[in-house]
């Protein structure tokens, strides 16, 4: 990820506004690989009812709250990103596995 310079040295809106689009593109590319592991596991899992797996989709929050916690985010704005990014990965995962040809 590319650093401009550490939040805590900003002087300036200017300062702020630079990192933070450079944090935000950094996240579209993160996004974008995982994904690409929605993709790769939808090709993979052999039924479409695999794909909406609420065990794993609980252990998932849970541990990016705790992640977030110790990196001292509120836990709630975690859970509330990760229902969100959780739900768009399924519904993801379910149109990719919709658009997968089962033939090959």
């Amino acid at each position: 990820m590319v650093s401009l310079i550490a939040a805590e040295d900003c002087a300036s809106m200017a300062d702020v506004r630079r990192g933070v689009d450079a944090i935000d593109r950094a996240l579209v590319d993160l996004l974008a690989e995982r994904f690409r592991f929605m993709a790769a596991a939808a090709r993979i899992k052999p039924e479409r009812a695999l794909v909406r797996d609420a065990a794993r989709k609980h252990a998932v929050k849970a541990a990016a709250e705790a992640a977030a916690v110790a990196a001292g985010i509120p836990p709630g704005v975690a859970a509330s990103l990760w229902e969100l990014l959780i739900e768009a990965s399924i519904a993801y995962e379910l149109a990719a596995f919709d658009a997968h040809d089962w033939r090959e």
